[in-house]
């Protein structure tokens, strides 16, 4: 049987100071829940969502129609299971699903915020969470689990709110945003940014700069593949046999899967919501406030730590996570490293990948056992 799922819209009873110095006004966050909270409030778990997810974590998507983003890792009998956890996700602000971002109507004269919302950070859409987390009665995490941006969300919970935290589940991330990462990302912006139909951010619902997004996520979405598995996947392999157009149409079948990414993405996802959170991650580097040193960010948490990668994931290779796990263990905390096998790159988090549910399943089960 499915899990009964709750659906939830709040605004956060107090302003949300940002790392940029600039305040957001009693903030709006969507968010979904499953499960219940127990008698010591001690079972809850936060998944963090990367950076084109949404809350919609193991629901139907309302505009997609599509099922949750994990529902291979959250339900009932799956390692995050409502009949042992209370979950919560939450779209992170900056985001299009509910929380307040640049499509929400600005406080003052309910147009939507453009431009004129704030720059954001991964520690903002933390402290955020915090807000949402006191509103639902949780002082303590089971867990933060996340991958990708929302593995970065998880570590920053540990480093931010070090006394709410037990454990944290890293899973295809890294502490910090690298060069290569942040010149894909300016590639998207730039797309969209250059699209006629951006206006300066200004544009109107449903007529946003729609070719420009899809070309943003057409050029992100590569770096969530392997090349092994494109080849597997694609190849060379035409549309249409052996047939060339001897034009610029999607002759190759991996061109068509990419034209069809970007443009089914552009009806689910606002496009300066995409130039805020490609910004909050670009500026992420969790030892930057500890003096460069990443295992000060981890002094003051007893939280148990498990971090996963990909041999394949060449977004956030297996270096990166072995980074994070040298600064735990200076610190003196306990972590579990796993590097697992896939073909599928950076997206093995999100897919059938031999052994991710074991470890999660196993971690979190040692975790429940020591409380």
């Amino acid at each position: 049987m499915s899990p009964k799922v709750a659906h939830n819209h709040v605004r956060l009873p107090q302003d949300l100071p940002l790392e940029s110095g600039q305040v957001l006004p009693r903030p709006a966050i969507g968010f979904e829940t499953l499960g219940r909270l127990n008698a010591d409030r001690s079972n809850a778990i936060l998944i963090c969502h990367a950076l084109t997810g949404d809350q919609y974590v193991a629901s139907p998507h309302p505009v997609t129609g599509k099922p949750g983003w994990w529902t291979r890792m959250v339900g009932p009998g799956l390692p995050i299971d409502p009949e042992r956890h209370f979950i919560i996700c939450s779209n992170v602000i900056g985001g299009c699903m509910g929380s307040e971002g640049p499509a929400s109507p600005h406080p003052v004269d309910g147009a939507p915020w453009a431009l004129r919302f704030p720059v954001i950070t991964i520690a903002d859409m933390v402290r955020a969470q915090a807000g949402l987390l006191d509103s639902l009665g949780v002082e303590t995490l089971l867990a933060v689990v996340g991958g990708s941006m929302g593995g970065m969300q998880a570590l920053q919970w540990a480093a931010s709110y070090p006394g709410r935290v037990r454990s944290v589940l890293v899973i295809a991330s890294a502490a910090r945003h690298s060069a290569q990462n942040i010149a894909f990302h300016e590639v998207g912006r730039q797309a969209i940014m250059a699209d006629p139909k951006w206006k300066g951010g200004a544009y109107g619902a449903g007529e946003g700069p729609a070719k420009g997004l899809a070309v943003a996520r057409m050029a992100a979405h590569i770096t969530y593949l392997s090349e092994a598995g494109l080849t597997a996947k694609f190849g060379r392999h035409l549309q249409q046999g052996n047939a060339k157009s001897f034009g610029f149409d999607a002759d190759f079948q991996i061109e068509s899967y990419l034209r069809h990414q970007g443009m089914s993405f552009v009806d689910r996802f606002d496009a300066n919501a995409y130039l805020y959170i490609t910004r909050a991650l670009d500026y992420f580097d969790l030892a930057e406030d500890y003096g460069g040193q990443l295992a000060q960010a981890f002094a003051a948490t007893e939280a148990r730590f498990c971090v996963i990668s990909f041999d394949t994931d060449w977004l956030y290779p297996t270096a990166e996570s072995k980074r994070i796990v040298q600064a735990l263990v200076a610190a003196g905390r306990h972590a579990s490293f796993v590097e697992l096998t896939s073909p599928f790159g950076h997206d093995a988090f999100l897919l059938d990948t031999p052994g991710l549910n074991e470890v999660v399943d196993g971690f979190l089960k040692a975790v429940e056992r020591t409380a």
